[in-house]
Formats: structure tokens, C-alpha cells, sequence
């Protein structure tokens, strides 16, 4: 598997692009703004776009959900309990003032040990709460895509509807600090001092542990 990561100015977003290269297929994460930027680099890189995955419901990484699918025909995977407020009024109301169009509804509604196929390989649904209940983490051998969950130095925000800091920092704990240390980890916001980290890293220096 190889991971692209993409920022997205707007709010320091990144997305990413998960590439089988055997097949020349990919996943598209969290694709809320600048989606045609990250259309041109699944274009340049000559992928086909099997499935779009939302790591949470929140529009600053769900706003692009209509524009990439409308393009890709690919269909969405979020999970179940952040199924309802991916379409939710207040949802609907954030993603227009960020530019985007009212979601689609997913295809495929994930949880805990969901198993996402790609070409020959699979990524394996973390559901990790706290930033949201249906937060979720993405890992495959090497990597996790830890969305708004784990930043580099920091967690996702608790203070919303759906966010309470024990609980992120047990799915941290129980979720992402069992993985290897030499993982990689992408997280969902450029708020560290680098774009990415490792488990070992983040278990030994992040200050909310």
C-alpha cells in the first residue's frame, strides 16, 4: 500500500489517496475541500477510484463527499453511528458555508473490524470515539490514517456533539498505541511540527499522554 497525502489549505486539512499498485486502484479519505486538486493527482498517478471514506461525519472532511463521488462513481463508507449526522440539518448547513453540496448517503456503513478491500490488499476499521461516536482510524501493515482522532502532538477536539476527551484518549490508548511503533501515522490536520509521526513517537512524547 502506498499512502499520498494531500493538504488542503482551507482549514490545513489533509486527505489521502491509498494506492494498491498492483492494481492500480485507490481509496479516496476524507475529500472535503479542493477535490478537484486531488482528483488531478489520482488522474496524474492513473488510478481508478474504487470507494471514498469518510474518517467522521464533520464537514471539514465530508464537504467534497458529492463533488468526488459525482466524478468517480465511487461509492461512500462512514461509520454507522456517524451515519445520521453526516446528513444531519447542522451538517448540511457547516458543508454549504465550506463551498460543498449536501452529502450522498453512504453505501456502506462501517464498524469495528470492518474489513475495506482494495485490489489484493485490506484495510482494516478502527473505530476509535471521542472526537465523534463514530470516529474511526484506518490501518494497514505500516500505516494508520488516524483523522481527527490523533494529530502530531495532539488530539481532535472534544468540545462538539459526540466528543468527550476519556473516551478519545482510551481509543487512543486501546486503538492506535497497540499498533507497532515504527507505524506511521497521517493524521487528519497539519497542526504539529511535521506532517506525519509513528505510534512510538506520538506513545512516548504526545503531551496528552
Amino acid at each position: 500500500m502506498l499512502i499520498h497525502q494531500i493538504l488542503l489549505q482551507k482549514m490545513a486539512n489533509f486527505a489521502y489517496i491509498i494506492e494498491e499498485s498492483n492494481t492500480s486502484q485507490c481509496l479516496l479519505v476524507d475529500p472535503a475541500f479542493e477535490v478537484k486538486k486531488i482528483l488531478a493527482e489520482v488522474a496524474m498517478r492513473n488510478l481508478e477510484v474504487k470507494g471514498i471514506i469518510n474518517t467522521h461525519c464533520h464537514s471539514d472532511h465530508t464537504a467534497g463527499n458529492k463533488e468526488a463521488t459525482d466524478a468517480t462513481r465511487a461509492p461512500i463508507m462512514i461509520h454507522k453511528d456517524d451515519a445520521k449526522a453526516l446528513a444531519g440539518i447542522g451538517n448540511r448547513a457547516l458543508t454549504r458555508a465550506m463551498g460543498g453540496k449536501r452529502s450522498p448517503k453512504p453505501s456502506r456503513l462501517l464498524k469495528e473490524g470492518s474489513t475495506i478491500n482494495l485490489g489484493s490488499s485490506s484495510i482494516q476499521v478502527l473505530h476509535t470515539p471521542g472526537h465523534t461516536r463514530g470516529g474511526i482510524c484506518l490501518y494497514t501493515p505500516g500505516h494508520v490514517i488516524t483523522g481527527d482522532t490523533l494529530f502530531v502532538g495532539a488530539v481532535g477536539r472534544t468540545d462538539l456533539p459526540g466528543g468527550n476527551l476519556k473516551t478519545l484518549k482510551r481509543s487512543v490508548r486501546e486503538k492506535i498505541f497497540t499498533l507497532p511503533d515504527e507505524t506511521i501515522i497521517w493524521p487528519g490536520h497539519h497542526y504539529g511540527p511535521q506532517p506525519t509521526s509513528t505510534v512510538g513517537q506520538e506513545r512516548r512524547h504526545n503531551p496528552f499522554f
